[in-house]
């Protein structure tokens, strides 16, 4: 019963009652938390129930403690540790629930407890002891720390936050001599990497410091809706795939699919009483109305999806697909390596053309099978045809690869509204490098419209003063744009059904100011340079709309790099080879 081998003091009756409910309790939320795993990660049923249940044992657990503290002391032995991984539990109960119903308050819950544990220095005797376990639990602690920290751009705190584990590496190594200090290595490489990758560019203010930007959606960059535009749709549902076999990653979400979480979201709420360290975090139950989840939320759900086969995929589209409310649309983003199909026989272009690789991995079985019968196609290929059959609700589609053009068609058999987005298929040579390490610049584009725009034309470092006159000049350019998609005419109607959600409007004016921001600039030549969209858009009346030109080319005219972008109707630019 005891947590230490020290002989302890007699207990009364009352003192084994509080020691054997603390017991119990702590058994209960050991196998709840466990059961967490096995439950699917698809649905809302499935999984909601359980972790109400948890969060109940868990809350009754981290108040029994706090109550009872003095006699788990000195009759149980609890030790500081002990106290750490309870709370580090919780703070992933709420990380996890966050993944699940993408409510980033959630987040700050978890933050809460993450920091409680490492101001009040719970694992800070883990070295002393000599077992490891205890030292891979506070190891394990930080990483999931900066996971949170990341996520909510506490960009300082990451960095103390690394600095802190890289040494509680070095202790790990030196004290145990463990069989896992490569893995644990890698790991550290791996958070580096990313957050030098992530910082592509830096905004300076007037003391030459970086400022940390967010880029999830906030009233002040929430495009204008034209008065009186209908709004048929609402974002419900959102697939985030990534597989970019050379792009950076950590705890496995890929930079695009990082970037891409952040501009699905509203800036989250900060809880004051969340920062006062001292402060004792209480864990509650989240939110419920009768057992079921709330019908009202700040944000769609998202599943991420990192390198996931074809029946993972598969599964969690028809997931998707099945909790699509009357009004929702579902948002399938993709950013991927490319399976080039074979061009020369195009009977079917719903899968002759090819598409994208989710999961790069063959298994025993399918390798063996391409031995026995030669080249076979790529089986975790998503193809546009395995997507025909979710386009009976409405579906907007982001393909971020370089073959996202094999996405350009998508037949109108059940006369829902389809839009998708393609990415570029090509950058130029200099940027190449950086480009499939450091993220897709398409997506860059549709998660901060001014850091691409820095990054085509290699600024690197700005002043806040300038970074804050283009924003604002950008704001009117997605203003502006906003107005062009509600009044025109031309535009196919699919799109007008997806104005009216605040993401999706955004995605789509981001998407235009990207192509006109690659059409103008020099660097980039030739049709597969550029963006491309399903339904086609009116190149005159939007693409390339005198006023949405002009406000590009005055905002690298702010930046001082006007020379790098070429004179509205220079000819020939469609076809530059």
């Amino acid at each position: 019963m005891s947590a230490t081998d020290v002989t302890l003091p007699p207990m009364d009756e009352n003192e084994k009652k509080i020691v054997n409910e603390f017991c119990h309790l702590l058994e209960k939320s050991k196998q709840l938390f466990n059961g967490l795993r096995d439950l699917p990660q698809y649905g809302h049923k499935q999984w909601q129930s359980y972790f109400g249940r948890t969060f109940d044992v868990y809350t009754k657990l981290w108040k029994f403690q706090q109550q009872h503290r003095q006699v788990l002391d000195l009759k149980y032995g609890l030790k500081r540790w002990q106290i750490g991984e309870i709370a580090s539990k919780i703070g992933q109960l709420y990380y996890h629930y966050y993944l699940r119903t993408s409510e980033t308050n959630y987040l700050n819950e978890s933050f809460s407890f993450y920091s409680a544990i490492r101001q009040r220095g719970y694992y800070s005797k883990a070295n002393k002891e000599e077992r490891p376990d205890l030292m891979v639990k506070k190891l394990r602690f930080y990483a999931r720390f900066i996971v949170v920290c990341l996520l909510l751009k506490k960009m300082k705190l990451v960095r103390d936050l690394v600095r802190d584990l890289t040494k509680q590496i070095d202790d790990y190594k030196s004290t145990y001599d463990p069989e896992d200090q490569t893995e644990w290595n890698q790991v550290l490489n791996e958070i580096k990497d990313f957050i030098e990758s992530d910082s592509l560019i830096t905004v300076l203010d007037v003391d030459s410091t970086g400022i940390v930007l967010s880029h999830r959606l906030t009233p002040m960059n929430t495009p204008q809706l034209e008065k009186g535009t209908p709004q048929f749709l609402l974002l419900q549902e959102i697939l985030i795939v990534g597989n970019s076999s050379e792009q950076v990653k950590f705890s496995e979400l890929q930079l695009d699919m990082f970037r891409m979480l952040q501009t699905l979201e509203r800036e989250p709420q900060e809880d004051l009483s969340n920062q006062i360290y001292d402060a004792s975090p209480a864990p509650g139950r989240p939110p419920f109305e009768n057992g079921e989840r709330n019908v009202r939320r700040d944000n769609p759900h998202k599943y991420l999806l990192y390198k996931p086969t074809y029946s993972q995929l598969n599964t969690f589209l028809a997931s998707g697909f099945k909790e699509l409310p009357p009004n929702g649309a579902m948002l399938v983003y993709i950013s991927a390596d490319a399976a080039f199909g074979n061009t020369k026989h195009s009977d079917d272009a719903a899968y002759d053309f090819g598409g994208v690789v989710t999961n790069n991995r063959k298994d025993g079985e399918e390798a063996s099978r391409t031995k026995r019968l030669g080249h076979l196609k790529e089986i975790h290929c998503l193809h546009p045809g395995d997507i025909f059959p979710y386009t009976r609700k409405p579906l907007f589609l982001i393909i971020d690869s370089a073959n996202s053009s094999a996405f350009e068609n998508f037949p109108n058999l059940f006369g829902q509204p389809v839009v998708c987005l393609m990415s570029p298929e090509k950058v130029p040579p200099t940027m190449q490098d950086q480009h499939n390490r450091k993220g897709n610049l398409f997506t860059l584009f549709l998660h901060s419209p001014l850091m691409a725009l820095c990054y085509v034309c290699s600024i690197y470092d700005i002043p806040i003063a300038e970074w804050e006159k283009c924003q604002a000049m950008v704001e009117k350019f997605m203003n502006e744009a906003s107005k062009i998609f509600s009044r025109s005419r031309s535009i196919d109607h699919a799109y007008a059904q997806f104005l009216g959600d605040d993401f999706l409007r955004l995605l789509m004016l981001r998407f235009v100011f990207s192509y006109i921001v690659l059409l103008f600039h020099k660097g980039f030549k030739g049709p597969k340079s550029y963006p491309t969209c399903y339904p086609p858009l009116p190149t005159e009346d939007v693409l390339e709309h005198p006023n949405l030109c002009k406000i590009v080319l005055d905002i690298a005219a702010v930046l001082g790099h006007r020379d790098l972008f070429r004179e509205p109707g220079e000819q020939d630019i469609h076809n530059v080879t």
